[in-house]
């Protein structure tokens, strides 16, 4: 079974925001397998379905960004997950501004990076050891407010590369499911080595 978390803020001040990418690739996610996603006992909308034979619980913490860890922490707990599997059956799907628009990158461990609902899943769990994937929203332009910019919506020119992240990012949930991480990494996180060995 896998936990696959979105994160992001609900609401429609917030829809389609960079800061729900999360939601954004449950969403298509949901829609790829036909599982519905409802509200849940828990601070979160949530559905289960099948990618193969593989169980997956999608899910949409409803906490707001900074208390994502909450929601994470409570399905963890009710799913009975132990920590050792964490790092193979436990997906977060978030924005991130050190990433270009549409880039995603995939890590089984790591720090928050200065996004908030990261820190609050670290805190919470209080392990490091997770898969996370990475849905690049650029960075602020220069002189402006980082949050009105991951709390903005992509203009024109960033709305077809912010989707094409979305679709790999649900893309690569599929080939963990059925391939496993090391597989998924090796794919998507394969023009990140490009670009290392090009400094060299």
């Amino acid at each position: 079974m896998y936990l696959i978390f979105g994160l992001g803020n609900p609401g429609r001040r917030y829809a389609h925001s960079r800061h729900n990418m999360g939601f954004e690739a449950i969403d298509l996610i949901a829609r790829n397998h036909e599982i519905r996603i409802k509200e849940s006992k828990f601070a979160a909308f949530a559905g289960e379905g099948f990618i193969g034979n593989e169980k997956i619980v999608l899910i949409k913490p409803t906490t707001y960004m900074n208390l994502s860890g909450e929601a994470v922490r409570d399905f963890v707990r009710w799913y009975k997950m132990p920590p050792e599997n964490f790092a193979s059956r436990l997906i977060v799907i978030y924005d991130d501004i050190d990433l270009p628009v549409g880039k995603i990158r995939i890590r089984q461990r790591g720090s928050a990076g200065g996004h908030n609902g990261m820190k609050s899943i670290l805190y919470h769990l209080e392990v490091e050891d997770f898969l996370r994937i990475r849905v690049g929203v650029g960075g602020k332009p220069s002189g402006g407010n980082l949050a009105a910019h991951v709390l903005g919506k992509p203009n024109k020119d960033e709305e077809a590369t912010m989707v094409n992240g979305i679709i790999a990012a649900a893309a690569a949930v599929e080939d963990i499911v059925r391939h496993g991480a090391n597989f998924a990494m090796n794919k998507y996180n394969v023009k990140e080595k490009k670009e290392e060995n090009d400094d060299i």
